[in-house]
């Protein structure tokens, strides 16, 4: 944390729109959960409780809480991207902390996020790693292959020193270099990295962590600044998983150079193929406009020229002039550092921070909002059936006894004895019912079988082995054909599967509901036509990177090589992903009507127990009804509390001011 004593030494600045909508989203998100662990915690005090639901409900909770809002900055070298960072985060420190200082500029994807588990840190992962298949996203598994600093929160001069870990370069061996798809003699975009003695000059880490806890990035939010373009050519996890992923992307541009042909490279083959034709979540970063401003000019000529620039780069990159956000990161910096709010409002940075408060915040609320009301909503409307088959049968029993107030013994007995048979038919239909859920079982493990990891693995196997041991070009177009021709065949297969389970499901629910009075309830949909789309996305992208002109002058073993890894890696992930869904939801279809079984054959055991005791003793009639109708009055508060509980959860999102 930032110390006390430098907080009362400097001005605070108002917070900024973004921060505070950010702060506005999170306490948001705290609300889902305290409502989550408020059901979980009364369904658990009435007994309604199942340990199938309370591993799903610690799920949702577990999500919630780690759930990460990601805004990625992408660009050519010398945008202004890290400044813009400092801009944003770090104006506090009345200095820059991260290096962006002409002639510095950053050389690995470097990430800014807070994790309350570490401490405050530097986390550097060696360019060296690069010589091995192991993708970035596994090395976070592994502490022990990451260099980690501390960072001293309460010195900026040493802060900034340690950020400068970022920057940092040696000189390797051409040979090295080429080991590492660093460098390529024929390629004129990697000239300047040769020295004159002939060493070539690499990144001396592969990526950045920087755990930091400033207030928005504890508030869940994560930055990720990615170098230029050769990096993002010779990264592939950065194209292929870690944009892709982001909820928003910025495109920074240079007002002093306007769109130029590398500029257009990283739009084209880097940032297009991530949202496809959707604006919402990309936006074009209009940087250094303080180069436009002539003192020579009055402030209309200078607001035209800004004009004439936007609609010109919104023109040549094809996106809605809106979309285009003119700034100056460095103006907006230094005007925060002195505390001037002209400055700062010139500078156009309060315009970005509005936009991603409206773009990107409301959108990932919306999806949470939808998983919430998916993983939960079903089951609170299980339970809220549960109780109304208890209050039916309840008013049920107490009609009942209160018509025997007039009739004898003889006629109490035939009312037990047709109730007995009552209960053994039902008890017919549960043995049936068994039979019916071993059928259910093995289609649910074929199901399981078309998802499984080990059989995509089985797949990539058979997909590298057919591949030309040169890893040529027409290799590599072929592997990724038979691969995920195999892995959508695979999914569509288990999308076909999860509809006849269901079909099998929902003639279990009618077959209860017909013959026994059971709550009409709906088997939960389920579909993996959302992971068909994107094994389907991910080879679209793949092919894009694959053929973008960079990957075309510069293809060789490693590049080939480490591209393919990379490529498997996410699709193995999304097939993860699809069976830990599909087996949440094989249990969640048949929870409900689980439930219902044994609810209903515990209120036959009562109402026989009742009319039995009544039986012995018919002085006995008046306490049942008495204990009845207490009962009663107990399920009806029960579901006022439940319906309060469904329509938290499905209540319309805030309206933004």
């Amino acid at each position: 944390m930032i110390s006390a004593q430098r907080q009362k030494e400097q001005p605070r600045l108002a917070v900024n729109e973004f921060s505070r909508r950010l702060g506005d989203y999170k306490r948001w998100r705290d609300e889902l959960i305290e409502i989550i662990n408020e059901y979980q915690t009364w369904v658990e005090s009435h007994g309604l409780a199942s340990g199938e639901e309370d591993l799903q409900l610690y799920e949702l909770i577990d999500a919630l809480r780690s759930d990460k809002l990601t805004v990625a900055l992408v660009a050519e070298f010398s945008r202004g991207k890290t400044e813009l960072i400092n801009a944003i985060f770090f104006a506090d420190y009345r200095q820059r902390l991260l290096p962006s200082e002409a002639g510095r500029t950053t050389m690995c994807p470097t990430e800014l996020r807070w994790d309350n588990h570490e401490t405050p840190c530097l986390k550097l992962l060696p360019i060296e790693t690069r010589e091995t298949a192991t993708t970035i996203s596994e090395y976070r598994r592994t502490p022990e292959a990451w260099t980690v600093l501390p960072l001293d929160l309460d010195s900026p001069r040493n802060l900034a020193e340690t950020f400068q870990q970022t920057v940092k370069t040696k000189p390797v061996s051409r040979k090295q270099a080429e080991a590492l798809g660093l460098y390529r003699h024929d390629v004129e975009a990697m000239a300047h990295m040769l020295n004159g003695d002939g060493s070539v000059e690499i990144p001396v880490w592969r990526h950045a962590i920087i755990n930091f806890p400033h207030p928005m990035l504890k508030q869940g939010l994560v930055v990720l600044d990615t170098p230029g373009l050769n990096a993002l050519g010779t990264e592939p996890e950065l194209t292929l998983s870690m944009l892709p992923n982001a909820q928003a992307v910025l495109f920074v541009l240079a007002a002093d150079t306007g769109v130029t042909k590398t500029d257009m490279e990283v739009w084209n083959h880097h940032v297009c193929p991530l949202r496809g034709s959707r604006d919402k979540g990309r936006l074009v970063v209009l940087n250094k406009i303080d180069y436009l401003w002539d003192e020579l000019s009055n402030d209309t000529a200078i607001a035209a020229a800004i004009a004439r620039q936007t609609q010109e780069t919104a023109r040549t990159l094809g996106v809605s002039k809106n979309q285009v956000l003119a700034l100056s990161a460095q103006k907006g910096l230094l005007g925060k550092i002195k505390t001037d709010h002209a400055l700062i409002e010139r500078s156009g940075l309060p315009a970005l921070e509005a936009k991603l408060s409206d773009d990107i915040i409301p959108a990932r609320r919306e999806l949470l909002r939808e998983r919430v009301i998916h993983d939960i909503g079903s089951m609170v409307e299980t339970t809220s059936a549960m109780i109304e088959a208890r209050l039916t049968a309840v008013t049920g029993q107490i009609e009942e006894l209160q018509a025997l107030g007039g009739e004898n013994n003889e006629a109490i007995q035939d009312l037990v004895t047709r109730l007995r048979d009552e209960k053994l038919a039902y008890d017919q239909t549960l043995a049936s019912f068994q039979g019916t859920r071993a059928v259910l079982s093995d289609h649910i493990k074929i199901l399981f079988d078309y998802l499984s990891v080990e059989t995509f693995d089985d797949l990539a196997d058979r997909t590298r082995q057919g591949m030309s041991e040169s890893w040529t070009t027409s290799g590599l177009r072929e592997a990724m054909k038979s691969l995920f021709d195999g892995a959508l065949d695979a999914m569509e297969r288990a999308n076909k599967q999860t509809q006849q389970i269901r079909s099998l499901v929902q003639a279990i629910y009618h077959k209860f509901h017909s013959e026994h009075g059971l709550a009409k309830i709906k088997p939960v949909n389920f579909s993996l036509l959302p992971y068909r789309s994107q094994l389907q996305k991910l080879y679209e992208e793949a092919e894009a990177f694959r053929n973008s002109p960079l990957m075309v002058i510069t293809e060789q073993h490693f590049v080939v090589q480490k591209f393919f890894v990379t490529l498997v890696g996410r699709a193995r992930e999304i097939f993860s992903e699809a069976n830990a869904a599909a087996r949440a939801w094989s249990k969640a279809i048949m929870a409900p009507i689980l439930s219902q079984v044994r609810e209903h054959k515990i209120l036959m055991d009562q109402r026989l127990e009742n009319l039995k005791k009544v039986h012995e003793n018919f002085d006995n009639l008046s306490d049942r009804i008495a204990e009845l109708e207490s009962g009663r009055q107990n399920l009806e508060n029960q579901q006022l509390v439940i319906r309060n509980m469904l329509r938290k959860i499905n209540k319309p999102l805030p309206v933004d001011p």
